[in-house]
């Protein structure tokens, strides 16, 4: 009996290894096809089930006010000067805007309203400067956001009108200038926040919507001053925000 070629042995474990390969290969492919298909399968099924789906855009304008229950003293180490500031949010009214898209997905009566707007808002605050208690300084500090928001709303129709609630996430994209100048400071901020809406709106025509809604903060904002040696001086501020935009509808 003449030996078994190892040349011959050789391929054939090669042949054997590239097949199992191929076919893990394959694998890799078909499963999350498999998914994507599913998906897709209860998406299409899922359509039928909307009576509406619309896509909008909206724009309005927003009167937001600083909820701030005591004032915060903030102080500088001894190596820059002991310097002493107080802090205090105004709370009348500050104007701002916001505009974006939305789609509206209606399910059996019920509506579901993703949107991405951006919006404006600004605070004020008062900042004395009482390092020299015999003289104390005070000045009044503008902060302007920009922001990205995505509220989800969850609605119904009562009657002509329409109730909605939901979740809104807002994103920070600008860097407000300091509420101290004094360069031994600095100020962080909380990118990302967590928020609520709810509110009431109606539709004219089935084309044009308008909407009402108070805003508020799940959490206090933590803007934060921070000075050389690292310590954080939280503010306790929540912005609360009233709503009113028109959009239209296609």
């Amino acid at each position: 009996m003449k030996p078994f070629n190892p040349e011959i042995r050789y391929n054939i474990i090669s042949i054997v290894k590239r097949y199992f390969q191929f076919v893990d290969y394959i694998n890799l492919i078909v499963k999350p096809m498999k998914k994507v298909f599913a998906i897709l399968v209860v998406v299409l099924i899922s359509i039928p089930a909307f009576s509406q789906i619309k896509f909008g855009l909206k724009a309005g304008v927003s009167t937001t006010s600083l909820s701030m229950p005591t004032i915060k003293t903030v102080t500088s180490p001894a190596s820059s000067g002991s310097n002493t500031y107080t802090v205090d949010a105004l709370t009348n009214a500050k104007y701002g805007f916001h505009f974006g898209a939305f789609v509206r997905l209606t399910f059996f009566g019920v509506y579901i309203q993703p949107e991405l707007l951006f919006s404006t808002r600004s605070n004020e605050y008062t900042v004395k400067d009482v390092t020299n208690q015999a003289s104390p300084v005070s000045y009044i500090a503008k902060q302007s956001f920009n922001k990205l928001d995505i509220p989800v709303m969850l609605g119904f129709k009562l009657g002509p009108l329409r109730l909605n609630a939901g979740p809104v996430g807002s994103l920070l994209i600008n860097s407000p200038k300091a509420i101290i100048t004094n360069p031994d400071f600095k100020n962080n901020y909380n990118r990302m926040t967590i928020g609520y809406q709810a509110g009431v709106g109606f539709d004219l025509f089935n084309f044009i919507t308008f909407d009402l809604r108070y805003e508020g903060s799940l959490k206090k904002y933590q803007n934060q001053i921070q000075n050389l040696t690292g310590t954080k001086f939280t503010l306790d501020d929540r912005p609360n925000a009233f709503l009113l935009s028109v959009g239209l509808m296609f």
